[in-house]
């Protein structure tokens, strides 16, 4: 931990880094570096393929799908899922009486998922496709009662800090993982190239478990008394009641509800790029695994200065006028990469550092400005409906690059509808009012937003 110096945290914080450490490696080795690839590849293996690599269709439930649009045709409907699922899940975790134990058994059903990916080979694309469904529904509601747990524990003016050094545990978490299994994956054979593959998948959901271990157990959390009913059933129907009236209430917090909006489109990008960005590589620009790989090492390693660097410049210009920069550098990132030329792969490098720089910064200010906006007492409630936001377009993006590869054949089309969610999210984000929003809510004003 010496790249990240933490003596300014307690305890709580830093046993709350480590979920962002444990979570990142299902995030990076599985997610958005090997289990794109090697499912396209099952499914591949199980249609026949003529020249040129021109595949018959799956059939998913009488739909004809191409097995280069199955991955992410898979992320689509997780995360509308997710958008319809997650706010519910926020106004269930606000009854209960222990948010960090909540979390910790969504993370070990996640984690089970991923690990049982490494069973997933020859042409069984349909247990691959069932497990990355559960792995990221888990992984998304763990991650709301996460970022609720992240107002309970530091102050208004801690949490750009807190929240931009969660990034960096996260981002140096998954990066070590993945180089080892980058260095597994390179001295293996051409034979044992998918056991090395079904290995590093394991080797995710198992790190994703017993990492999470240190949040579950170490995070000091006064317990909430309940007062209503703590049957399943009963809390799920409070779950829809406070639901309703969350949403209706969200009218009484504009500048809260412009902020969810303006996060709903910039961030659409930010994740589009990240589950196909190891699709585009090896499809679109012919890249190796081994670049793809290395490509990912260099965005983690990156984004690692970048969270940090961000963090410290926010306590300077305050964290939403850095997040707007990072989205202006995200438009020309974006746009440059529609012109990267095939087979390049020192270009697909350089232009993986650049995203990784602004990459921790956007995603952890982000976390932390919400938490500004949010009512006291209803952090899991508002947050469920800041990772519905962060689902709730995304789906687009991903859809975006399946049908244009459908359509066209190509990946490439889709790049430029990407740059139309950073501008007008960005446009929507310069809008806000964040001292009316944070007065609003009931909450402190920082020194510097």
């Amino acid at each position: 931990m010496a790249l990240i110096s933490d003596r300014k945290s307690t305890p709580n914080q830093r046993a709350w880094y480590f979920y962002d450490w444990a979570n990142s490696a299902y995030v990076t080795t599985t997610t958005t570096v090997l289990f794109g690839p090697y499912l396209t590849q099952i499914a591949k293996d199980s249609v026949s393929c003529g020249a040129n690599d021109v595949c018959s269709d799956l059939n998913v439930l009488g739909l004809p799908i191409a097995p280069g649009s199955l991955f992410l045709y898979l992320i689509t409907f997780t995360t509308i899922l997710s958008a319809l699922l997650l706010p519910v899940l926020g106004a269930y975790a606000d009854l209960q009486p222990n948010k960090p134990k909540l979390m910790g058994r969504l993370a070990f059903i996640g984690a089970t998922a991923a690990s049982l990916m490494f069973f997933v080979s020859g042409t069984n694309w349909i247990l691959g496709s069932l497990l990355l469904i559960v792995g990221n529904l888990a992984l998304g509601a763990s991650l709301v009662v996460y970022d609720a747990i992240l107002c309970d524990i530091a102050s208004a003016d801690e949490r750009d800090r807190v929240s931009s050094r969660g990034w960096a545990f996260g981002y140096v978490g998954g990066g070590l993982l993945l180089i080892v299994n980058l260095g597994l994956y390179l001295s293996s054979s051409e034979d044992f190239a998918s056991m090395a593959v079904r290995i590093s998948l394991l080797s995710a959901g198992l790190w994703w478990g017993l990492w999470t271990l240190i949040p579950y157990f170490k995070i000091k959390y006064v317990e909430v008394e309940v007062t209503k009913s703590e049957s399943f059933g009963s809390l799920s129907r409070n779950s829809f009641r406070q639901l309703y009236k969350t949403l209706k209430e969200l009218a009484l917090y504009p500048q809260t509800r412009l902020f969810l909006l303006a996060y709903l489109f910039f961030n659409d990008g930010v994740q589009t790029v990240i589950a196909s960005a190891s699709i585009y590589g090896s499809e679109e620009l012919g890249l190796e695994e081994t670049d793809l790989v290395g490509a990912i090492i260099v965005v983690q390693l990156v984004a690692v200065a970048g969270s940090l660097l961000t963090g410290k410049l926010a306590a300077r210009i305050g964290a939403k006028r850095t997040v707007l920069t990072s989205l202006v550098i995200w438009t020309f990132v974006i746009a440059a990469g529609y012109f990267l030329p095939a087979g390049q792969a020192l270009l697909f490098f350089i232009l993986a550092a650049a995203i990784g720089f602004v990459l921790g910064g956007t995603q952890a200010l982000s976390r932390s400005l919400f938490s500004q906006l949010v009512p006291k007492n209803r952090e899991a409630e508002y947050f469920a409906l800041y990772q519905a936001c962060e689902r709730g377009t995304s789906w687009l993006g991903t859809l975006a690059f399946g049908l244009m590869f459908q359509i066209f054949d190509s990946y490439r089309p889709a790049i430029l509808f990407l740059v139309v969610f950073f501008l007008i999210g960005g446009l929507l984000l310069s809008r806000v009012n964040f001292k009316q929003g944070i007065e609003a809510a009931g909450n402190k004003v920082p020194q510097v937003i």
